[in-house]
């Protein structure tokens, strides 16, 4: 076992995990962040494209292994894995973040790794146990692989199309029962069908959700051709044209892959308050903070000036917003059109980014006042926001310590399951005593002895 290459220790790993191996703080943050995913799931679902992707797989058709949730209608586990997360990751409101080493990591696993889960459980009838195991090994394994990199933006590759595939890839194997050479091979087979990049994000398009999904499709595709005997690369990660030589900057931080491999299990840690992008939420913060203090109204406000590093000014949440083919994620990556919602609803939340929220003549007019202005003095992702009245009254408010951070301000358990059920009011599509039923056995997930009993209550 030690001279075995970390890609080795992964895949063994992955295979020896058993469910004693959680301590109760995994096992209960595992429980909520799979609740929080699925109501954002749920949330997702009828969101812009998402109507249009479940016909198009619908009248593919082929085996009917696993459920599009929500939606309803069986199709391969793969497909539907791919559409389940497509929904989950819609209005960017999924956990984010894997903790490692005390370091929040930017990525957005569970938004792959949760649907992967359910649909490959219902698919091979895998109890709660099974999935929570086989969803955090999963979770571990993109975590590590996406720590261990240093995760450098400058290539320009989006982490949800590439790490997230080998997590997908290691739930499928765990619940197809590879053995340690075909899940070494899953994780080799994988390394071909990885790839994403921000531009999708930059030209704010309908794709910038596909790549959680065509992760999961690849994680679970590459499981399948590694039971029935296909071969990949033996090392997927540092071989010569590896994940680590080929899609990032380098292995800046090797011994995140083997450090308490099997005693610690990394996963997103952040779970959002709101659905936007994570960069602009110390922004929101910080408006929600001032209205809270002060009596205010917009009318009354001559300007808003937005301090924040030189990273998030360069950020596409930086740009001057405006209104493109897609008005959703202009919406959701935007510091001024977040701001402006805060400011004139008291709240950010899924219904604000519809495309009627969003070409409101309110929001427009209001975001003219907004000013975002360079400092040294803001660390990136924090934010300073300033507010100046018409009577020339100035309110100030920092904030560094943003909601949703695991270490200095996370979400409780209650505004969790808020969260829950904001999303699933969005929908209109799951009723409430369906919602009730499915929230209380995915609390008590880890007693449930069929997975195939959670998908009539996610089934409109």
């Amino acid at each position: 076992m030690d001279n075995d290459t970390p890609i080795e220790k992964l895949a063994a790993n992955a295979l020896e995990t058993r469910f004693k191996n959680f301590d109760a703080a995994t096992l209960e943050s595992t429980k909520y962040r799979i609740i929080d995913t699925v109501g954002c799931l749920i949330g997702g679902s009828g969101d812009t494209g998402n109507p249009e992707l479940v016909g198009l797989l619908r009248k593919d058709g082929g085996k009917k292994e696993a459920t599009i949730l929500v939606h309803g209608g069986k199709v391969p586990a793969a497909n539907a894995a791919m559409v389940n997360s497509v929904m989950a990751r819609s209005f960017d409101f999924e956990p984010v973040s894997p903790l490692v080493d005390g370091v929040n990591t930017p990525g957005h696993i569970s938004g792959t790794t949760v649907p992967t889960a359910i649909s490959m459980s219902e698919a091979v009838d895998a109890s709660g146990r099974e999935l929570i195991t086989a969803l955090l090994i999963g979770d571990d394994v993109a975590s590590r692989i996406l720590a261990a990199s240093g995760f450098g933006f400058t290539l320009g590759w989006d982490g949800t199309g590439t790490v997230n595939a080998f997590g997908a890839a290691a739930i499928a194997g765990r619940l197809l029962g590879l053995d340690k050479v075909q899940m070494r091979n899953a994780f080799g087979i994988v390394l071909n069908q990885i790839g994403s990049t921000f531009q999708i994000i930059w030209d704010g398009t309908t794709a910038f959700k596909l790549p959680q999904g065509l992760s999961a499709r690849a994680g679970v595709f590459s499981a399948q051709l590694a039971k029935a005997g296909w071969t990949g690369p033996e090392d997927a990660l540092f071989s010569k044209f590896g994940y680590y030589k080929m899609f990032t900057e380098g292995c800046q931080k090797p011994e995140y892959l083997s450090r308490d491999l099997g005693t610690v299990y990394y996963a997103d840690g952040t779970i959002k308050p709101y659905p936007c992008c994570r960069i602009p939420h110390a922004a929101i913060d910080c408006a929600l903070s001032i209205l809270g203090k002060h009596d205010i109204k917009t009318d009354d406000i001559q300007e808003i000036n937005l301090d924040l590093a030189q990273g998030g000014i360069d950020h596409i949440c930086g740009s001057p917003f405006k209104i493109g083919a897609f008005p959703h994620i202009n919406a959701a990556f935007s510091y001024q059109y977040v701001v402006a919602t805060a400011f004139l609803y008291g709240s950010v939340k899924p219904e604000h980014f519809t495309e009627k929220a969003i070409r409101n003549p309110h929001i427009t007019d209001f975001i003219q006042k907004i000013k975002l202005t360079p400092s040294a003095y803001v660390k990136f992702e924090a934010a300073k926001l300033t507010v100046t009245l018409k009577n020339g009254l100035e309110f100030t408010e920092s904030c560094e310590a943003v909601k949703g951070d695991p270490q200095t301000n996370p979400m409780s358990k209650e505004e969790i399951i808020a969260k829950f059920w904001t999303n699933v009011e969005f929908s209109e599509r799951i009723s409430k005593q369906k919602a009730t039923e499915l929230l209380q056995m995915l609390e008590y997930l880890d007693k449930l002895d069929s997975v195939k009993k959670l998908i009539p209550l996610l089934v409109a």
